[in-house]
């Protein structure tokens, strides 16, 4: 075992401070992100879960984030069929219209928004998301039904078998999905048949985002380069991954949510490299006998240099598994409390890179410690 190692684990409560500080700043942005990805992923889980192999996005649209679902021209939908892998073609229909509850007596009314979103009940539909719960798909095969995610009733002041009024019109809560959840507004799922009741159908010369399915889904990268080669400028085909990374993409360019993330991220740095170096620093100062009995045994104070490095990488280390541990605490409140969180990885690599380089400039930051290791030292 090296002599970092030894001494982190000897003495570990001198550096608590400092693997604490680390984590603490891990889960601050780890849990910023994971909101912020969570509200996405609620927006997009419709299309995110479909058996969907390919997406038809309007030509100039670079995501979901700011594009009106309404900008495919309607007359596209018979040519997607031109390639003989496509199997089925629907539209994605999501629209926001007014809800209100009826109350039993004593009971508080409630006046919102809901999100929308059209669920063809049919086995194996593309709109269908693979998730779906069978009792909820069923339940959508009534006319008027709409289900809605467990962790929407309370907001929405209603139970399962009321009635609410849904733009104007009586439908039932006639189920629940879970893993919905969405803490801007509530999501609301209808099939077509209710949809076109509620005449929230698109029609005319325009419909909505276009969802494909292959017969083999392992020939969408070729579907969609024949696609957009037919294209003439009038739709873009997407394969959902590419879809999902471009719409986390746009939405962390998004003004308020750089601010906020920018911030967390400043406020990490400054209390991340503040605690910790200044704990590296006071633990290097209080064995300043035991580096000056190393100086006096001949070790270089390059050699003693590498020590203290060595031991901010495993300060580093050790604020990475805390950080692990609390954040599987966050996420597992999230869920308690239906709470939409994501942690996609390659954020959470970015994050334990940058809790690495603030151990490592930590450790640099307290070399200058060491410069009283001298034989000396062990005359007072």
């Amino acid at each position: 075992m090296s002599l970092a190692l030894a001494t982190l684990l000897h003495e570990w409560r001198r550096y608590l401070a400092a693997v604490l500080a680390l984590a603490f700043s891990g889960v601050l942005i780890l849990s910023q992100v994971g909101l912020v990805t969570g509200i996405l992923t609620a927006y997009t889980a419709t299309i995110d879960r479909s058996p969907a192999d390919i997406v038809i996005m309007p030509p100039k649209a670079q995501s979901l984030m700011g594009t009106t679902v309404a900008e495919v021209p309607s007359r596209i939908r018979p040519r997607m069929y031109l390639h003989p892998e496509v199997a089925a073609v629907d539209t994605w229909e999501v629209n926001i219209a007014d809800w209100t509850n009826i109350p039993q007596a004593g009971g508080q009314q409630v006046r919102t928004y809901a999100r929308v979103a059209m669920v063809d009940p049919t086995p194996g539909s593309v709109t269908l998301p693979t998730d779906f719960p069978e009792a909820a798909r069923r339940a959508l095969e009534t006319p008027m039904a709409v289900v809605v995610d467990a962790s929407a009733l309370k907001k929405l002041g209603v139970a399962v078998g009321d009635p609410v009024i849904l733009r104007g019109q009586t439908l039932q809560v006639a189920a629940t999905v879970t893993g919905y959840a969405n803490i801007e507004i509530p999501t609301a799922f209808v099939s077509r048949d209710t949809l076109i009741r509620l005449r929230m159908l698109t029609s005319g010369d325009r419909s909505g985002l276009l969802l494909l399915k292959l017969k083999h889904p392992e020939r969408a990268a070729e579907v969609r380069d024949f696609l957009n080669a037919q294209a003439n400028g009038e739709y873009r085909a997407w394969l959902p991954k590419d879809l999902s990374r471009a719409n986390g993409a746009e939405f962390m360019q998004e003004q308020v949510v750089g601010i906020l993330l920018g911030f967390s991220l400043v406020l990490a740095l400054l209390i991340g490299i503040g605690i910790t170096s200044q704990t590296l620093r006071g633990a290097v100062a209080s064995n300043i006998r035991e580096f000056a009995s190393l100086r006096a045994l001949g070790v270089s104070m390059g050699a003693l240099r590498g020590v203290v490095v060595e031991l901010a990488f495993w300060v580093g280390i050790a604020g990475l598994l805390v950080t692990a541990l609390l954040m599987g605490c966050v996420l597992v409140a999230a869920r308690l409390n239906n709470i939409a969180m994501s942690l996609p990885l390659a954020y959470v690599g970015e994050v334990a890179v940058l809790l690495m380089a603030i151990a490592l400039v930590s450790g640099f930051l307290s070399l200058g410690a060491l410069s009283r290791s001298q034989p000396a030292e062990l005359l007072r």
